[in-house]
């Protein structure tokens, strides 16, 4: 005889309820302490260190705490996080804000390709273009576009950063600088509520900032966690864009900047 099939019943609004007063009081308690472990706050709200887990990959991927081994602390304004866990973090957000930046280059042109994770998204929607230029001091990028297309492709001189592929150094600025592109894809590691775009380091602020000097159109591409990171090193200003491509409507204070300085905006939905 069959067995019955199983119905799974999804979690009622109580339910969910309960998870983000949790959370939320996972993220008051990191800020109240800096740091607390795994198994203290599976303690502090009685339930399993695997439920803990998941709140703490949860709330890292919105922005809202760093997920460190063994616990959850603040977010760091001196160092980002390791480039294997950006790669994963929010990677389906960050292939939907590629496809949609894709969409708005055209064949036939040339393309500043910065450092990080979302550019690298915006590289690999690019493939199907005809005929691209593109210059990079990521070289990620240019590995994965000269493996899968014919476009030309100048890898900037410089200093491999071995953690991630970036290109860092006097050299790449002195690279960079030898051309004016049609479009630059930029990421970056934080938006304040003033504008203002941030990074961790000032090696890769410099060469985005000859980037930012040497492109007609610039386009910003990050995901929502970055409005709520604060790196210490200013790259430039939201003002300085054409069009920033993300995956959730930024904050008002954001928004209303946007609208004073004519900088499009771009979500990516999830039909992108």
């Amino acid at each position: 005889m069959p067995r019955p099939a199983t119905v799974t019943r999804p979690p009622d609004r109580t339910e969910m309820t309960g998870v983000e007063a949790r959370r939320s009081a996972i993220v008051a308690a990191v800020r109240q302490r800096g740091f607390v472990t795994i198994e203290a706050l599976a303690s502090q709200f009685a339930v399993t260190v695997q439920t803990i887990r998941r709140d703490l990959n949860e709330l890292s991927a919105e922005g809202r705490l760093e997920r460190y081994r063994g616990g959850g602390g603040l977010p760091s304004s001196v160092e980002n996080i390791d480039y294997a866990d950006r790669r994963i973090t929010l990677s389906a957000e960050k292939t939907r804000i590629g496809r949609l930046a894709a969409r708005h280059i055209p064949s036939h042109c040339s393309v500043f390709i910065n450092i990080g994770t979302t550019p690298e998204a915006v590289a690999r929607e690019l493939m199907q273009h005809d005929d691209l230029s593109v210059i990079t001091n990521n070289l990620n990028v240019a590995i994965s576009l000269a493996e899968a297309t014919e476009f030309r492709i100048v890898m900037a001189g410089g200093t491999v950063r071995n953690r991630d592929g970036a290109v860092l150094g006097q050299l790449t600025c002195d690279t960079l600088s030898q051309f004016r592109v049609d479009v630059a894809v930029i990421g970056t590691s934080g938006i304040d509520a003033d504008g203002a775009l941030l990074d961790y380091d000032i090696e890769e602020v410099r060469a985005t900032q000859t980037i930012l000097a040497q492109a007609r159109r610039t386009f910003l591409v990050a995901d929502h966690s970055k409005f709520t990171r604060r790196p210490m090193v200013q790259v430039g200003r939201l003002a300085q864009v054409d069009t920033f491509f993300t995956d959730r409507p930024p904050p008002p204070e954001i928004a209303a900047l946007m609208q004073r300085h004519g900088v499009k905006l771009a979500v990516a939905d999830a039909n992108d």
